[in-house]
């Protein structure tokens, strides 16, 4: 066939000036309908008790704390986990407010002896923003941080064992 047969014939690269056949075309138009980034479409909501078990598992991993939540809700706690069913310790002692992009912390902490409070406090901070917009995407605009007790070396833990092994 010639260069000119070529040329003239529908549904050659030749007919369109960017060298594309009207399948390729078509083609092309039908992947663009559905309008923007896939990942955009439609809406994410997170609830507080997510961001709270976050916070709670990235505070406890910082070196110097040693339980969280008061005297009275770790005692409640110890017998709500005992409790078939009960709710997890693992939000104990957070508090979150969640927004669509932002999200506030309370964190009420128990700090073992000898520690620096104000660093286990910056750790704490660090340590759970980090976790928390990782995870989540959310701007952590603040964590405040309630010390409500110090771990003697000679106390005795609150939580008393469990007798199941």
């Amino acid at each position: 066939m010639s260069d000119t047969a070529q040329r003239n014939r529908p549904g050659t690269p030749a007919n369109d000036p960017a060298g594309e056949t009207a399948e390729q075309i078509k083609k092309t138009s039908v992947t663009k309908r559905g309008g923007g980034d896939p990942a955009g479409r439609g809406r994410t909501t997170i609830a507080d008790g997510v961001v709270e078990k976050i916070a709670g598992l990235a505070a406890r991993d910082v070196v110097g704390v040693h339980a969280m939540g008061s005297g009275l809700s770790r005692t409640f706690g110890a017998v709500r986990d005992r409790v078939p069913g009960g709710k997890s310790a693992v939000t104990r002692g957070v508090k979150a407010e969640v927004g669509e992009v932002q999200t506030a912390l309370d964190l009420e902490i128990v700090v073992d002896y000898g520690v620096s409070i104000a660093q286990v406090a910056r750790d704490v901070r660090e340590n759970v923003i980090s976790a928390v917009e990782r995870m989540t995407g959310l701007e952590v605009v603040e964590v405040n941080i309630a010390v409500s007790d110090v771990k003697l070396p000679d106390e005795e833990d609150e939580e008393p064992e469990s007798r199941l092994q």
